[in-house]
């Protein structure tokens, strides 16, 4: 699975949301600068190369659809990124958006309830 670039990202999240969608469909769901339509084609084509989606042809057009789930995703980079900011260690991550004062003492004790209850 290859990594995507941030605009690839963008429209992933988009096709997640919609499930299938047209490039017209996924061009009226972008909220920042609109690229051209031709562009945003591209990369919707080029995700389809990558194998993150597949589409169903309706004569010249084509609707899209998410092959790569979200959760995968999200667990195929997260698990990198850890990996490669955090020296491989959970504990750094949860200490760094600690020192960030990205995460409560109150969120902290709500995740170590939740792994004391897993085990």
């Amino acid at each position: 699975m290859q990594k995507l670039t941030n605009k690839e990202e963008e429209i992933m999240h988009i096709i997640w949301k919609l499930e299938k969608a047209f490039v017209k469909d996924v061009m009226a769901e972008i909220q920042t600068k609109k690229p051209h339509y031709n562009t945003l084609s591209t990369i919707v084509r080029n995700l389809e190369e990558k194998g993150y989606v597949g589409h169903q042809a309706y004569g010249n057009t084509h609707q899209y659809f998410p092959i790569v789930t979200k959760e995968a995703y999200r667990k195929k980079f997260m698990a990198s990124a850890i990996q490669d900011y955090f020296n491989d260690s959970y504990k750094n991550v949860v200490s760094f958006f600690a020192k960030e004062e990205k995460i409560s003492v109150e969120d902290l004790k709500e995740i170590i309830n939740l792994i004391e209850n897993e085990q």
